[in-house]
């Protein structure tokens, strides 16, 4: 008899998932089987959703974009074997069990949580390549972080500080501040008091590099801060909208702007993404990065959970445990 999972699916586009039972996938050919323990929500799952986001996908389907797990089940060319506990980055993580590509999968260390590693490879391979790769932040430069305590905000700040960067982190509410500077940040802003983030960070000396996922007003304002020679990073618009930024100014200044966006590097540069997350579990390792789930909530509360990320109250990433 096929074994009955739980599985969260977006049943028509501009709905949140349900949980429903649905038998649990087989072992395919070059498929890897994962008996998933957590999985984490990223803004994108809202997008995903509405049917707005930039890989749109048919309803319905199985939400998550991320999560952790135990291999089941895997073919002897995956260098995986059963037991092995892995991050996986693929959609439909949301279900008790799934069959996914080796390539999406991450072993993770003995001492990395499932509740850790769920929201692990989104949100820190994101700010890891984006910093690294995109925008060459180097030791001694100042970042900015816009929406510094979101789930991806915050490995911005994490990672910025580990490379050596006075990170300044923007965030709303003296709370969510206290846990960007914890993160590393060497000073704060809080968005609902400052009107004018383009003054606010001249008179902290201006930046090098500017990390956006918000957009709208407030990366334009922080466009505004760059010194000669600035990155701007655009990562997306939990604002509502994109930043229209002055390209004049980008030319006259000599800035940079790179758009981000770390699903995309599976065709772009597999391998760049493979080196990122060895990296990231190295400084994991060496004790130079501390994963925060900041919510963490059962399957069957699932529809809390998406109104939690809608309201954007949220401090480090929601993680759903099964």
């Amino acid at each position: 008899m096929t074994e009955q999972i739980r599985i969260a699916r977006v049943e028509a586009l501009g709905q949140d998932p349900v949980v429903l039972r649905h038998p649990a996938p087989r072992s395919a050919d070059g498929k890897v089987l994962v008996r998933m323990r957590a999985g984490a929500l990223n803004f994108a799952d809202l997008l995903k959703a509405k049917g707005q986001y930039q890989e749109p996908q048919d309803a319905p389907f199985v939400a998550g974009l991320e999560g952790a797990g135990e291999v089941i089940d895997a073919p002897s060319s995956s260098g995986l074997s059963v037991g092995d506990r892995v991050a996986v980055s693929f959609p439909g993580t949301l279900a008790e069990v799934i069959a996914v590509p080796s390539v999406a999968c991450h072993v993770i260390p003995d001492r990395m949580s499932f509740e850790q590693a769920a929201g692990f490879l989104v949100a820190y391979g994101t700010s890891h390549l984006a910093l690294t790769m995109r925008a060459g932040l180097r030791e001694g430069e100042t970042l900015a972080v816009l929406g510094a305590a979101g789930g991806v905000g915050l490995t911005a700040v994490e990672i910025g500080h580990a490379l050596g960067a006075r990170v300044i982190g923007i965030a709303r509410g003296p709370e969510r501040l206290e846990t960007v500077r914890a993160a590393g940040a060497a000073d704060v802003i809080d968005s609902t008091n400052c009107p004018d983030l383009k003054s606010a960070l001249r008179e902290l000396g201006g930046v090098d590099v500017v990390y956006d996922p918000v957009g709208d007003t407030a990366g334009l304002q922080a466009f505004g801060a760059l010194r000669r020679g600035g990155r701007f990073l655009v990562i997306g618009f939990a604002g509502g909208k994109p930043s229209a930024l002055p390209l004049n100014h980008a030319l006259v200044k000599n800035i940079a702007i790179h758009g981000f966006y770390w699903g995309g590097y599976r065709q772009l540069d597999p391998q760049a993404i493979r080196t990122s997350v060895d990296d990231l579990l190295r400084m994991f390792e060496n004790g130079r990065l501390a994963p925060v789930a900041g919510q963490v909530l059962p399957l069957e509360r699932l529809s809390e959970a998406y109104q939690l990320l809608r309201s954007r109250k949220s401090v480090g990433k929601i993680v759903i445990t099964m």
